[in-house]
């Protein structure tokens, strides 16, 4: 898909506003250097393959813009994500499936890793893989009277060790053992007790506004340190999955196959069809 760049510079001032659109999610630089990606798919912001390959674009176009740091939000009312499109698990198509999670690994990968500050301003319900991605940022703000968490175990699906660890990492191994083995989401209160999410506001633009402020917090410090201290914390999950890409992708593929992983898939999207 081809992208489309917009570059205005205001007469009033020296400072420019970029922004950067692809389909399902768009990236606006302000004159701080603080880019902010928003995914826009109604209704609940699935990722499927079309949409991660737009993440990483956006991603990758912040490291091209030299952003001080990126802010993830959404454009929507009450969903951050909903986490992974189950349509691309459910009867799929090897080579697609494939593609998928090879696209998923590159996300988590890039972000987890990313050399500028992320913040995550969560202004919605963010299950599953919704909070999979906040849980490879900096530092998550999160809006009032919603829910997070890792509940793959309730559609009968296996979070991979990708996702298990940095859940690990941020609020502890027993909390994590029993929130992902019930499937626990947490109201944005429960999730600031136990760590998962640094701060709550009131409102997707105080979020924002935070998450500006905590940018320009990190931007002091310099970039070389702010880099290797973040790699050298995160190296061991990076490089296991380094290490591991093509044995997951194949664990995936296998279990996500299953007679009896489809099953609870199908159990799911009836549910869904009936809520409607």
């Amino acid at each position: 898909m081809s992208r489309k760049i917009l570059l205005n510079s205001y007469k009033s001032s020296a400072a420019l506003r970029l922004c950067s659109t692809f389909s399902h999610i768009s990236t606006n630089i302000d004159s701080t250097g603080c880019a902010v990606i928003s995914m826009n798919k109604a209704p609940v912001n699935s990722l499927n393959l079309e949409m991660l390959l737009d993440l990483k674009k956006n991603l990758n176009a912040a490291l091209e813009n030299k952003c001080k740091g990126v802010i993830l939000t959404s454009d929507l009312k009450s969903v951050f994500s909903g986490g992974l499109d189950i349509l691309e698990m459910y009867k799929p198509q090897e080579e697609r499936l494939k593609e998928f999670w090879s696209s998923l690994q590159d996300i988590g990968l890039l972000l987890y890793g990313f050399k500028i500050p992320v913040i995550a301003a969560i202004n919605g319900h963010s299950p599953a893989g919704g909070c999979y991605l906040s849980l490879t940022t900096d530092y998550r703000i999160m809006v009032q009277k919603y829910s997070i968490g890792l509940n793959e175990t309730k559609l009968g699906i296996v979070a991979p060790f990708w996702f298990r660890e940095p859940m690990i990492n941020t609020i502890g191994y027993r909390q994590a053992e029993l929130a992902l083995e019930l499937g626990t989401l947490f109201t944005t209160e429960d999730a600031l007790k136990i760590g998962l999410v640094d701060e709550m506001v009131p409102d997707k633009a105080t979020a924002i506004d935070n998450a500006k402020k905590k940018i320009l917090e990190f931007s002091v410090i310099p970039k070389q340190a702010f880099q290797m201290t973040k790699l050298e914390m995160r190296r061991p999950v990076i490089e296991k999955l380094l290490n591991n890409r093509e044995a997951d992708l194949n664990q995936f593929v296998s279990f996500c196959t299953s007679p009896e992983v489809q099953k609870s898939l199908e159990f799911y999207l009836e549910t869904l069809k009936k809520k409607k």
